[in-house]
């Protein structure tokens, strides 16, 4: 959880927002969780954003689905569609 970030869950993916105004979305890489922007998401939200810290698909309380033939389901193809 980032402090002053309201948590949800949509569609199987935890997600924390925080503000108003033009959306960023902030993706964590390898292996991190949406706590990489802990430090940073708090400072686009005081500069007028929305800041949308998702977990991607298996990782931190995000879904875990089955990896499919050839691991399509963590393509990243697979999880910039989910997350639009």
């Amino acid at each position: 959880m980032i402090d002053g970030f309201d948590a949800t869950t949509i569609d199987g993916i935890h997600v924390v927002t925080a503000g108003t105004g033009p959306p960023v979305l902030a993706l964590h890489g390898y292996p991190q969780t949406h706590r990489l922007w802990r430090h940073v998401a708090p400072a686009l939200v005081d500069a007028g954003h929305t800041v949308v810290c998702p977990d991607l698909r298996g990782y931190g309380d995000s879904h875990t689905p089955p990896a499919g033939d050839g691991a399509v389901a963590y393509s990243k193809r697979t999880m910039a569609a989910e997350l639009v």
